[in-house]
């Protein structure tokens, strides 16, 4: 099936709804049945690990984008949130901008805030300027995230929902769970019946500076991603596993319990494109799954 073609059979099927601009969808409860689903089925896996657990907000501060080199490595991807900062004799000439049909953002202030990149990105600030407590932590984390990537291919939502296993600690550990965590990430897929393939990738960094990063990203080899059919015309990615050095631990001069600069990674979880990966593989009918796909993913919640 095509792109577009499963698009309209979503559409169509009412999991999910255009929300009038590319890449936007609203969800039917159906749909988020399946995610909430999905939700309780990846967090098991964790079960009996020690860790800590946050729901992230959708928003983080602008401040974190500079200090994390989000804003210089992805532009394009940012969203940035403004608001009406003006006086109240000032707003006519507003809705007369708007009355007329004129560009009016003009008139609209930049906040301090911004739309979260991924879920992972308003943990290191929470951690900023202090040595760990232990040899290393461990995290699970969820947040809407936004990237600003219109389209009308529905695996690539501009909104849409991460669940993270992040590591902060040693070099060797942050190693040892991108790889732990790759193995247990693409099993879990696979035990869902979807057909899983492991490749070598980069982040989508901007510009020719951006070409060259990503290049030596995937000559490290410090992104993997889980990719999976999600229509018949390409193979779309699922899940990823990250390795980002010490670049948080620098940024946000986070250091290990002997002092040193805190490694990172992260292995997360898209969980609209598992959904859609689900839905693709094994019909746009719930009750038509294979039975131990169902159980699986439903019978935990």
């Amino acid at each position: 099936m095509s792109v577009e073609g499963f698009r309209q059979s979503l559409l169509a099927a009412g999991l999910l709804i255009d929300g009038g601009s590319p890449g936007v969808y609203h969800r039917s409860f159906s749909f988020e049945s399946i995610v909430s689903g999905l939700e309780v089925y990846i967090s098991s896996v964790a079960a009996d690990e020690e860790r800590r657990q946050f729901q992230f907000s959708p928003l983080i501060a602008s401040s974190a984008l500079v200090r994390s080199d989000y804003l210089a490595l992805h532009p394009d991807l940012i969203g940035m949130i403004s608001s009406y900062a003006g006086r109240e004799a000032d707003l006519p000439s507003l809705l007369a901008k708007v009355a007329a049909g004129e560009e009016w953002s003009e008139l609209l202030s930049p906040t301090d805030l911004a739309l979260c990149g991924a879920a992972c990105h308003n943990l290191y600030p929470l951690l900023a300027d202090a040595a760990l407590a232990a040899d290393s932590l461990l995290y699970e984390v969820q947040a809407v995230c936004f990237r600003h990537e219109p389209s009308n291919d529905p695996s690539r939502m501009q909104s849409f929902r991460m669940r993270e296993f992040v590591y902060v600690g040693s070099e060797s550990g942050a190693l040892a769970h991108r790889e732990q965590w790759l193995h247990r990430g693409t099993e879990l897929m696979r035990r869902l019946g979807l057909s899983v393939d492991v490749v070598v990738a980069n982040d989508p960094f901007f510009g020719r500076g951006g070409l060259l990063i990503g290049a030596g990203q995937r000559e490290k080899e410090r992104k993997f991603e889980m990719v999976t059919s999600i229509t018949s015309e390409s193979p779309g990615a699922i899940g990823s596993a990250n390795y980002h050095e010490d670049h948080f631990g620098r940024v946000y001069n986070i250091s290990q319990s002997d002092a040193s600069v805190a490694h990172t990674a992260c292995v997360g979880f898209g969980l609209e494109r598992i959904t859609l990966a689900l839905l693709h593989q094994h019909g746009l009918d719930v009750d038509l799954w294979p039975a131990v796909v169902r159980d699986r993913v439903f019978s935990a919640r």
